[in-house]
């Protein structure tokens, strides 16, 4: 097995426990906050200073600099003159490069398809949810009112949607933005996980460009 997974997912739309299990099934590692424990270990930071920047948004002017700056390569004097977001990202971004060339593997969320698009081996998903459902499931895991819950919800999508906005070219939650989009609240959590292995079959097997009908 060759294929590389990335996660994005809404809140409370159980895309975090979709790639646990797919990672447990396929056999593959799985990351998630683990991803900031090896980019805190490849990088030298603080694994405090991942956390506290852990998916946060920043500013349209940072992503430019900082797009701008990875594009063209970068020299530790660059570095050392970065905001501290700046080289958290890209500290980050390099930890997912590194993870993808040893071997296949669950990455959840942190603009992992973005980091990989250029890898023939990434299989980019993102796994939605009806707001109740999300709202059942964030209130049974918190213990919170389903007010309170629909806001937390409402906050983090929103700070996701900020940073995957800012450090990519595409937008998050769009379905052209991924190579599938799965509702969970339509196939469940195992149903979603059986369409990716299957997915990830028929991506391993290759696909035969000869056999075309007309949409």
């Amino acid at each position: 097995m060759k294929t590389i997974i990335s996660i994005g997912r809404e809140f409370g739309s159980g895309g975090h426990l979709v790639g646990k299990l797919l990672a447990e099934q396929l056999g593959i590692p799985l990351y998630d906050k683990e991803l900031l424990d090896r980019a805190a270990k490849d990088s030298g930071f603080a694994k405090e200073i991942f956390e506290n920047q852990d998916e946060k948004p920043t500013n349209s002017f940072l992503y430019s600099l900082v797009m701008d700056t990875y594009s063209f390569g970068y020299s530790s004097n660059v570095m050392n003159d970065m905001p501290l977001n700046q080289k958290v990202f890209l500290a980050q971004f390099d930890s997912i490069k590194m993870l993808a060339k040893e071997g296949p593997c669950v990455i959840i969320g942190r603009c992992a398809d973005y980091a990989l698009e250029d890898d023939p081996n990434l299989l980019s998903v993102f796994i939605h949810a009806d707001i109740e459902d999300r709202v059942h499931r964030i209130s049974a895991i918190y213990g919170l009112t389903p007010n309170k819950a629909r806001d937390r919800i409402r906050k983090n999508d929103k700070s996701r949607s900020s940073y995957y906005n800012y450090y990519t070219s595409k937008e998050w939650g769009a379905v052209d933005s991924y190579d599938i989009s799965l509702s969970s609240s339509k196939y469940g959590i195992d149903g979603c996980v059986d369409l990716l292995k299957y997915a990830i079959e028929r991506k391993e097997a290759g696909i035969d460009h000869n056999i075309y009908e007309k949409d």
